[in-house]
């Protein structure tokens, strides 16, 4: 996709996202949005995306690091349930609870118990949070080998990028068929009718930011809020002398 088409396409998806932030704040809703997928599959750049025009005092990005010593002997799910949002919030997880069925299994960071447990109890977990009052929608970030191999090349030789990689993308390359098979089992357990998995073909980084937002958008029953018309107050300035310019610290001027 040219970058002209998807600039114009992405400015009129924030302008609803924008529409989107003001409703579940008037309407005290509670949105939680899972972005999961494989290393280097997009979800990072969909969630820049969504969050570029928003209030992030009411749109949140949950992204956890590796769980401490003392997370690890919690409840599985207490880490999470901690970022989970209150009235008027909206939270996009980059990862979430599903670690364990995806990194967590493959690389040999929790028991089979452990795994077989989540397997269990996700869905219950997921339907307590609906009948809570929160709206869950969960996204798969799905990419080739191909282009996967492509964004980790780029990674390796582009200085903006080469943070984004690491040893555990390494691994899960020569990993590839155990993170399909252990995808494969999660959707089997963890796709309901209740929290269903919805799909995003990301070969197409950009195309994939935008069918992501339109139907992020159309899980929603939102309408545009209409505020009473302002007339900015006139500043009474006869009391006030502003300080001159030279007996403050001003940065030098390079630009503009």
């Amino acid at each position: 996709m040219k970058k002209s088409k998807y600039v114009k396409h992405l400015a009129k998806l924030q302008v609803e996202l924008a529409h989107l932030q003001e409703w579940v704040q008037q309407t005290d809703q509670k949105i939680v949005v899972i972005f999961e997928g494989r290393d280097a599959a997009g979800k990072g750049g969909a969630i820049k995306a969504i969050t570029a025009r928003l209030n992030p005092r009411v749109v949140r990005i949950a992204a956890l690091t590796k769980p401490t010593e003392r997370e690890t002997t919690q409840w599985y799910f207490q880490r999470y349930v901690a970022h989970l949002p209150a009235a008027g919030e909206i939270v996009l997880f980059d990862r979430s609870w599903y670690n364990r069925a995806g990194v967590e299994k493959v690389m040999g960071f929790c028991t089979d118990q452990e795994y077989q447990n989540f397997l269990a109890t996700c869905p219950s977990f997921e339907d307590m949070l609906v009948k809570s009052g929160i709206t869950l929608v969960k996204y798969w970030f799905s990419v080739s080998d191909e282009e996967q191999e492509k964004r980790f090349s780029e990674r390796l030789h582009n200085p903006f990028k080469r943070w984004k990689f690491s040893d555990m993308d390494l691994i899960s390359r020569s990993k590839w068929v155990e993170y399909s098979q252990a995808k494969d089992v999660m959707f089997e357990h963890t796709d309901t009718d209740q929290s269903p998995w919805f799909v995003v073909d990301a070969d197409d980084k950009k195309a994939a930011r935008l069918n992501c937002i339109q139907h992020l958008l159309k899980q929603i029953e939102y309408q545009p809020i209409k505020h009473p018309k302002i007339t900015l107050p006139k500043i009474d300035r006869s009391d006030y002398q502003r300080p001159p310019h030279k007996y403050q610290r001003h940065i030098p001027q390079k630009y503009g």
